[in-house]
């Protein structure tokens, strides 16, 4: 329910104020710490001794003491006379109820930045402030890039600051009943670890071709997990059928107000962090609940920053949503596994119209791009991140944004879930493209000598022999030959020419494979 806002009242004599504010350091200030910094508990989600610093609202401007949700939790909350707010409020007022979505009755509200604010001041305990450091890319790109690192809160994903915010506004009747989600994403991994933080009874239903390792992680998380179906439409059918069965509440990632204002708050930490901003890059697709909701709090705090999005070539659902005014539902994606969330379908129209308004770009790159991407986070920034981390960077990687150069630029690294047998693979497709490991075969006479030669080559050329192999039986060539097959690492493109050159001088048959 939103609240409307009092403005506040500067005529309050200073002793009042001195005994609110007392009254709401006593009565709130442990309870909003309960969620996850309890005393006589355990540290939890990372918290090593102290509680995080916080996100403070009321440095961002003037605040006044408001009642919020069942009357018993105090914030702040702020009297908005701006433009941004109109913006805001332009986005959201015609949009159409929707009917396909069953799990929350606020899913169409206004989302203010004070709601955001409220946000960040209630899930400050139970997530992570992550670091926004400059990075060592910044040279190699011609920018001063900042590196918002969400991919370190406990889950490895962004989605917990929607979800935590989610869980903890749910009335405690439905809390006491209970949650069920239905998929495998980075949202269901926030959910069961959240929800078993809370003590809220959290079941998750998971297809069954779903990954063991996901579903040990999610089991370890604190869920009850349940294998059913071959399909994520099996599972998320048998999820409604029990949450309809047993009263329990069926979630699933929209774009409700509540859920939106909780991933804003990365744009308010960014905002803390950066100062002097010129613009950040999101990750956009189809869930583009961060790109909206973080874009609400920039162009509030400051419209000049640009906000731009990323989404694949592969399946541009954002900006053929954008194109056509609604969401587009008929974009199939034959990699999700890879892609994640990114390659979701759009999920609704609150996200879409605050996007088409507050975001400056939206921008598609290739999968090469991404994979490179990958790389060279893991490489200079020791971070091992998935498409939906790596995608922000992909745009830079691949050029795209070349208003930029020159500028202090942010991105926002949201998820750090890639399968181990994924990561293998994407690294070494991402050595290739990069153009960094090589191969190419050739034919020698089979007599002692020859092959040594050839290693005094790539030795002289400092190129690193990865494999190497010999082919006697089924040559084309005349009698009495080999067919060497090799594959070489290199440092990068331009040590690659010159091996090339090299071995072409003395063996010109030499066939190069290209990648």
């Amino acid at each position: 329910m939103l609240l409307n806002c009092r403005p506040y009242s500067r005529s309050r004599s200073c002793s009042t104020a001195k005994q609110d504010d007392n009254k709401i350091k006593k009565q709130d200030a442990p309870a909003l710490c309960d969620l996850h910094c309890c005393k006589d508990e355990p540290i939890r989600n990372g918290l090593i001794g102290q509680k995080p610093p916080s996100i403070n609202p009321e440095r961002l401007k003037d605040f006044g003491e408001e009642d919020y949700l069942n009357g018993d939790v105090k914030t702040w909350e702020m009297k908005i006379v701006s433009r941004n707010e109109e913006l805001l409020r332009d986005a959201l007022s015609r949009i159409p109820q929707s009917s396909n979505r069953t799990n929350l009755s606020s899913s169409n509200k206004l989302i203010r930045f004070e709601d955001i604010s409220a946000a960040a001041f209630k899930i400050q305990c139970g997530v992570q402030k992550t670091p926004c450091m400059y990075s060592r890319l910044s040279k190699q790109y011609g920018m001063d890039i900042y590196l918002k690192k969400e991919f370190l809160q406990y889950t490895g994903s962004v989605k917990e600051r929607g979800v935590l915010y989610l869980l903890t506004s749910l009335p405690q009747d439905q809390q006491r009943k209970g949650v069920i989600v239905a998929s495998d994403s980075n949202f269901s991994m926030a959910v069961a670890y959240h929800a078993s933080e809370l003590r809220i009874p959290v079941f998750v239903i998971m297809s069954t071709s779903t990954s063991p390792a996901r579903v040990k992680m999610c089991r370890e998380y604190g869920a009850m997990v349940i294998s059913y179906g071959t399909t994520a439409k099996d599972s998320q059918t048998h999820a409604r059928r029990l949450a309809q069965e047993n009263a329990y509440l069926y979630l699933e990632e929209e774009d409700s107000a509540v859920y939106l204002s909780g991933l804003g708050t990365v744009g308010l930490e960014v905002y803390e962090q950066v100062p002097k901003l010129d613009a950040v890059i999101f990750p956009a697709g189809g869930h583009c609940g961060l790109l909206a909701g973080s874009a609400a709090a920039l162009k509030h705090l400051n419209p000049r920053i640009s906000v731009i999005g990323v989404e694949s070539e592969n399946f541009p659902v954002l900006q053929q949503s954008l194109k056509a005014g609604h969401p587009i539902e008929d974009q199939a994606c034959s990699n999700h596994h890879f892609y994640g969330d990114v390659s979701g379908l759009c999920f609704g129209s609150n996200s879409l119209q605050l996007t088409g308004k507050l975001v400056d770009k939206v921008v598609a790159v290739r999968e090469e791009d991404i994979l490179i991407s990958i790389l060279r986070l893991l490489e200079y920034e020791r971070a091992t991140v998935d498409a939906e981390g790596a995608i922000g960077l992909a745009a830079l990687v691949a050029g795209k944004l070349p208003e930029l150069k020159g500028k202090r630029v942010a991105i926002v690294i949201c998820s750090g879930n890639l399968e181990l047998h994924l990561l293998q693979q994407c690294i070494a497709r991402a050595l290739t493209l990069d153009n960094r490991v090589c191969r190419f075969s050739l034919v020698l006479s089979d007599s002692p000598g020859d092959i040594s030669k050839l290693l005094e080559i790539l030795a002289r050329e400092e190129a690193r022999v990865l494999d190497i192999k010999q082919e006697h039986t089924f040559v084309t060539s005349e009698l009495f030959t080999v067919e060497v097959t090799c594959t070489v690492e290199t440092r990068d493109k331009i040590h690659t020419a010159q091996l090339r050159n090299a071995l072409l001088e003395r063996y010109p048959t030499a066939a190069w494979m290209e990648r």
